[in-house]
C-alpha cells in the first residue's frame, strides 16, 4: 500500500497467546516406560531432500506413549474406549497442584486442597524439575499412591493427570492398582504432562485425544490458560 504525506507505517504485532502447551513433543526415540515393546519411530519417508515433491512422515508408536490419555478400557474390562469419551472431560477448568513430596502423592497431602467432585486435576510434582526425563526413564518418579487414587475416586474427580510416563511411578510397583482405581469409577488418565513451565492455579484446559475407535489410550494435545 504506497503511503501518503504525513503517514506512518506501523508493523502490527500480535498479542501473544495466553495458552501454554503441557503436551511432550511426538519425536523418534522418545523416552518410553519398561512395558512398551515398540520403540517410538518417526521417519520422513518422502521428502525434498530425498527427490520428492511433497513431505511426508510415518508415525510408528503406540497409545501410550509421550503424552496422552488412558480410557477406562485400559484396565477395565468392557470399559469404556477412547472414542467414546464425552468432550467435556478434558475440556473446561482444570486445577495444577503442586505437591511437596518428592516420594510419592498421598490422602494426607490431597486433603489440604479442597478437592471437589467433578474437577480436572493436574498433579506438578518433582518429576517437572528433572530434565532427565526427556532422555531417559527413571524409576523413582513421583507418583499417586493406592491410597491417594481411592481419595480422589471418593471425591469423584473428574480427570486426574501427571507429570511423567505412568501415574503409578517408574517403579511400577502400584501400576495396576493405581490405574484400575480410577478407571473403574471412569475417572480418565492423563500422563507424561510437561508442567515444568506452570505455576499452580486454575486454569481452562483443552486435551483432545484420536479419535481412536475401540482404543484404550491415545496420544492428547494439551493445552491450558490462566483463567
Amino acid at each position: 500500500m504506497a503511503k501518503g504525506k504525513g503517514s506512518t507505517s506501523r508493523q502490527v504485532i500480535a498479542p501473544k497467546s495466553e495458552w501454554i502447551d503441557i503436551s511432550l513433543p511426538i519425536r523418534d526415540d522418545m523416552v518410553q516406560g519398561p512395558m512398551e515393546p515398540l520403540t517410538p519411530h518417526v521417519e520422513f519417508i518422502l521428502h525434498r531432500k530425498k527427490g520428492n515433491n511433497v513431505a511426508m512422515c510415518q508415525i510408528n508408536i503406540n497409545s501410550h506413549n509421550g503424552t496422552h490419555i488412558d480410557s477406562p478400557l485400559h484396565f477395565v474390562e468392557g470399559g469404556e474406549t477412547i472414542d467414546k469419551m464425552s468432550l467435556d472431560t478434558t475440556m473446561g477448568p482444570a486445577r495444577v497442584i503442586e505437591t511437596k513430596d518428592t516420594v510419592s502423592i498421598k490422602p494426607e497431602e490431597l486433603a489440604t486442597h479442597n478437592i471437589q467432585p467433578g474437577e480436572r486435576l493436574l498433579f506438578k510434582t518433582r518429576n517437572s524439575s528433572r530434565p532427565e526425563r526427556m532422555k531417559k526413564f527413571f524409576k523413582d518418579s513421583v507418583y499417586l499412591t493406592v491410597e491417594g487414587a481411592e481419595f480422589l475416586a471418593k471425591k469423584k474427580v473428574r480427570v486426574v493427570g501427571i507429570d511423567y510416563i505412568s501415574i503409578g511411578g517408574g517403579g511400577m510397583k502400584n501400576i495396576d492398582k493405581t490405574h484400575l482405581i480410577l478407571l473403574d469409577k471412569g475417572i480418565y488418565i492423563i500422563e507424561d504432562l510437561d508442567l515444568s513451565q506452570v505455576k499452580a492455579g486454575r486454569y481452562e484446559m483443552i486435551c483432545l485425544p484420536l479419535r481412536l475407535e475401540g482404543g484404550d489410550a491415545s496420544p492428547v494435545r494439551a493445552i491450558i490458560r490462566p483463567i
